[in-house]
């Protein structure tokens, strides 16, 4: 049933119980694609160099991090694994990828690590199930 599931994760312990339970039903469904990705907000390119490069380069250091401990909670799957990185608005490039790459499922936590959190869901996982072009499963 779902075939190629988009795993969104930011660090957070909701997006890394979001991996294992990504990770279970990639099992469970014996699912051709498991596509983890992080997305960061794009560096405004008013800050110039070398400021601009430092500021990416630690960006690029905490997402590929970020990736490592979710592909570390994903396991063994039956699945291909991809991962990616992007720079953008959280939501909608998670949308974007669910569309681009035919996403049957879209799994995330519940909150993540923004500053400002809702009252129930997180501004990013509201925006994810507002929009997106499959089902949505947030995990607490």
């Amino acid at each position: 049933m779902f075939n190629n599931i988009l795993l969104a994760v930011d660090g957070s312990d909701h997006a890394l119980n979001a991996a294992r339970v990504a990770a279970q039903l990639a099992r469970s469904m014996n699912s051709a694609e498991l596509r983890i990705a992080v997305v960061y907000d794009s560096i405004p390119p008013l800050l110039g160099d070398p400021d601009f490069q430092v500021i990416l380069n630690a960006r690029l250091d905490e997402t590929e991090t970020i990736l490592k401990s979710a592909v570390k909670e994903v396991g063994e799957v039956p699945s291909t694994v991809f991962t990616e990185t992007i720079a953008g608005d959280p939501a909608e490039a998670i949308i974007k990828v669910a569309e681009t790459r035919k996403c049957d499922l879209i799994v995330m936590g519940s909150r993540g690590l923004g500053r400002l959190a809702g009252l129930v869901l997180g501004s990013v996982s509201q925006k994810v199930v507002s929009h997106a072009p499959c089902p949505v499963l947030i995990v607490r």
